[in-house]
């Protein structure tokens, strides 16, 4: 079952980048495969998509049914409980209340010399949405990745979404909510392709976000110099801090939570007690049981699940910041006091009341975050990913004659002299 080691252990170290890794090595099988389905997208377009949504995404007329049509969307509504999308209704509303308050604004400058600065930010024009839609499908990804572009100011957003001839609906009724007008059934690394390079039936997009499997991910980092993503995301991944004082059914709920996403998800746990970590291990062993995706917690579990005892739960942080998790949890007594010490994580989770699994709907954050150790460099999707900046600079004669000489100077031990005389011309100028 769950694995159980000690801090304290002489092959610690070695035990813990073995588990780590585990989960993080890349097949070269599918590295070739993706390489070998974007170049095909990117030559022969369509006729390449559509091979690939009749056998992957089991559709068998893609010219007329790749796109969702409208109707189709008012069926879904239909489907769904009114509960559903009433929850649905709220979470988009937190969600993007809470990306409002990341929007940077326009900044000017003015300094002594004269010189003038506007910076200004500006959406990006076009926004490709991948929904995962192949171990389950994720109504919740939808308005995590697309709300941050719709507060940014995006003008359009496309999603696609791996489908098995069928689609969530109520993935559909959150593309609705989201404004997202153009929905493709298709997945993989065929939409990463189409999304990057642009086919007859789906147009190019400027960035791409949102979550899938390895061939998603594998994807993502080979098309990276042709359009902007939003991170090289792999399974999902949790990290609980927890002493003796926590209850073991909520804490093996909680990693279970994680486990149930993929085979390849990872959860582990930290603790200071012994007999704790025990009880953990037996709730997780005895709840799979009940679960409605046992085989793939139990292989999660088995590959990937960890528990580790360490002596004082305050002087983690130095753990936590090596294993850089996707998400954090912390809960025992004072973990405000060693949350200023932690550089790496994708979120932050404090106390009992405040599972993640809170995180992944209804927030507010996006739950689009980095995993694999991204943490150490990344952050987790917000409205940064869908804006750029642009710096307007206007200067003076005054500029010119104060700013100049050492302009030129530095110029010159380059060894450019052109830039050189560029300034020096107008220094000498009226």
């Amino acid at each position: 079952m769950i694995k159980i080691i000690k801090y304290s252990d002489k092959n610690f170290n070695t035990n813990l980048e073995k588990i780590i890794n585990l989960k993080r090595l890349q097949s070269s099988t599918i590295e070739l495969k993706v390489k070998k389905i974007l170049n095909d997208i990117k030559k022969n377009k369509d006729e390449a998509l559509f091979k690939y949504a009749k056998k992957f995404d089991n559709i068998k007329d893609p010219s007329n049914n790749l796109r969702v049509k409208p109707n189709e969307i008012k069926k879904a509504k239909n489907l769904c409980s009114t509960n559903s999308i009433k929850a649905l209704k709220l979470a988009a509303s937190r969600i993007e209340r809470f990306h409002k308050k990341q929007m940077p604004k326009n900044t000017f400058y003015k300094d002594k010399e004269g010189m003038n600065i506007k910076t200004r930010w500006l959406p990006l024009e076009r926004a490709g949405v991948y929904a995962p839609g192949g171990k389950a499908s994720y109504p919740s990804s939808v308005l995590m990745s697309a709300i941050p572009a719709k507060v940014a100011g995006v003008n359009e957003i496309i999603m696609t979404v791996p489908s098995s001839g069928e689609i969530n609906p109520l993935s559909l009724v959150a593309a609705e909510l989201c404004g997202i007008k153009k929905i493709f059934r298709v997945g993989g690394a065929q939409a990463i392709g189409a999304l990057t390079y642009g086919t007859e039936t789906i147009d190019p997009v400027d960035v791409i976000v949102g979550p899938g499997n390895q061939w998603v991910a594998e994807a993502k980092k080979q098309v990276v110099r042709d359009v902007k993503i939003d991170m090289f995301a792999g399974p999902s991944e949790i990290l609980i801090v927890a002493d003796k004082y926590n209850n073991s059914e909520w804490v093996a709920y909680d990693m279970l939570a994680q486990s149930e996403h993929d085979e390849s998800a990872q959860s582990i746990l930290i603790t200071d007690n012994e007999t704790f970590a025990n009880d953990v291990s037996k709730n997780i062993k005895s709840f799979i049981k009940t679960s409605n995706r046992s085989e793939i917690i139990k292989e999660s579990i088995n590959r990937n699940g960890l528990i580790i005892i360490i002596k004082d739960l305050k002087k983690s942080y130095n753990l936590i910041n090596e294993i850089a998790p996707e998400h954090l949890s912390l809960m025992f007594k004072n973990a405000q006091k060693i949350e200023k010490n932690i550089t790496n994580a994708g979120v932050i989770f404090i106390g009992k009341w405040t599972p993640e699994a809170m995180g992944d709907y209804i927030l507010g954050p996006s739950h689009v975050l980095p995993t694999n150790g991204a943490s150490k460099n990344s952050s987790g999707l917000s409205v940064y990913n869908f804006i750029k900046k642009i710096s307007s600079i206007r200067n003076n004669q005054k500029t010119i004659k104060t700013l100049g000489p050492s302009a030129s100077i530095i110029a010159e031990c380059e060894g450019l002299d052109a830039h050189a005389k560029s300034i020096q011309v107008r220094l000498n100028g009226k």
